[in-house]
């Protein structure tokens, strides 16, 4: 039970006392745990909720304390993986015909008008707004359930303070990424002058390359996107909206994937239209992933991840996808600011989270466009300097995450030492009782964990 939790911590396990009240049933529902945390699992004593919407019951109603030990009324590891895989889909009825919708729309979308594919995107994502869960515009409850657990261990145990790796390196605040889908052949055109906006800020990021049917990708494309110090993953096969349609073709074209993320030399990996199955990930050959999104109202297949952290799906590292993309935002929402970019940004920095970026190529048209892309980067600049933001990309941050997974806290005469490949970026730090609240300290600083999203 304690696994999840010393996991995304990284802190020993002797601190973590957490034990199931009892056997936990068959059936799985929806329940709260504290503010901010809507659960999906197994529930002992009580039946959860069937659906998300509503009055939910509350976890902590019935957490019992002995003799030093937190019993919990679910299983913290098995509530976390059901949010993180998104397995609460599988009880929406809406799910599967939704999808299907979809993956019509984007089979039949190279051939409909501009004005077409606008009325259907409108009447595929109506009533949007009204979708409880994920919390919009960012959800947290799998970083909200574990920080409950961690508030309840320093409330059980007669330590002060928990020890923890840090998230992020040399004690930065939190870490964002920026991300560029190319899906035409314009698209791939436009790639040099998107890094040339990109450099003008001091920014670099990875470009996503489709290899098949879209256009034409060469070693010379390829370097010139490397040799100016950007990024290059693969994204999809070929972006026809197919790629998990059945197992069988799955295989197929996940062995193509994995020859091109091979030709290519890079080790991620995003599907189109953020489309993902995590149970067959094991077939992909890469290093990471970036198909998952925070949450998923206004993507062809709704869910969510709920985390705005890094998280293993076997042996690969997900990189969520936690703010919205510019197609969204221009063309969905007709939103020509920064503002929920800034909203959502705001919201993920308060969890010491990820905030990764998709801005496409294709749609940086025109100067209006353009001019809310560079005031985004301008907003990431000074926010990189004043809040302490670890501006990087997705290869760095996959191997910062595996680095500090394979950490280990240990103490001997000098105090806590965090030991491994490393080591040497990463900050020991402390999770306090503040009162009833959780808060963190690097280096004794301390660092605000921010109010339940």
């Amino acid at each position: 039970m304690n696994d999840c939790l010393a996991q995304y911590y990284r802190c020993p396990e002797k601190y973590l006392r957490l034990a199931q009240k009892g056997p936990l049933p068959a059936n799985a529902g929806y329940f709260q745990f504290g503010e901010g945390a809507i659960c999906y699992g197994s529930y002992v004593g009580r039946e959860p909720a069937a659906y998300p919407s509503g009055t939910v019951l509350n976890a902590l109603q019935d957490v019992e304390i002995k003799d030093g030990t937190t019993y919990l009324p679910f299983d913290p590891s098995q509530v976390v993986e059901n949010l993180r895989r998104e397995m609460y889909t599988v009880d929406w009825q809406q799910t599967m015909p939704a999808s299907a919708l979809a993956r019509m729309y984007y089979l039949l979308r190279p051939f409909l008008p501009g004005h077409a594919r606008k009325y259907l995107q409108a009447f595929y994502f109506r009533g949007w707004s009204e979708l409880t869960f994920p919390r919009w515009p960012v959800d947290c409850s799998v970083d909200n359930v574990l920080a409950q657990l961690l508030l309840l261990s320093l409330k059980t145990t007669d330590t002060k303070r928990i020890p923890f790796i840090w998230f992020w390196p040399e004690s930065a605040a939190s870490c964002a990424i920026m991300t560029h889908d190319v899906e035409t052949e314009f698209g791939r055109t436009r790639c040099q002058t998107l890094m040339d906006i990109d450099d003008s800020f001091g920014i670099k990021a990875s470009f996503q390359v489709i290899p098949e049917q879209r256009y034409s990708v060469s070693p010379e494309f390829l370097s010139s996107i490397r040799d100016r110090g950007f990024e290059v993953t693969v994204h999809d096969l070929n972006h026809d909206g197919r790629l998990y349609m059945n197992r069988g073709q799955f295989l197929d074209r996940a062995a193509k994937i994995n020859a091109y993320a091979v030709e290519y030399g890079t080790e991620g990996f995003r599907a189109g239209c953020l489309y993902r199955k995590q149970s067959w990930y094991d077939a992909l050959k890469v290093s990471y992933d970036m198909s998952v999104p925070n949450v998923a109202h206004l993507d062809p297949q709704r869910g969510g991840c709920c985390t705005v952290m890094p998280y293993f799906i076997g042996e690969i590292l997900e990189l969520p996808v936690t703010t919205t993309q510019d197609y969204t935002l221009f063309a969905i929402l007709h939103d020509y600011s920064i503002e929920l970019w800034k909203q959502q940004m705001q919201l993920i920095m308060q969890k010491h989270g990820l905030m990764s970026f998709i801005v496409h190529p294709d749609y940086l048209v025109t100067s209006q466009q353009r001019g809310v892309y560079e005031a985004l980067l301008g907003h990431l600049t000074r926010s990189e300097k004043e809040s302490s933001i670890w501006m990087t990309t997705p290869g760095e941050v996959n191997r910062w995450w595996r680095q500090r997974a394979a950490m280990k806290l240990v103490n001997n005469v000098e105090g806590w030492q965090i030991q491994g490949a490393g080591a040497e970026r990463a900050r020991l730090a402390y999770a306090v009782l503040d009162g009833d609240r959780l808060v963190y300290e690097i280096d004794n600083v301390p660092v605000s964990h921010g109010a339940p999203q």
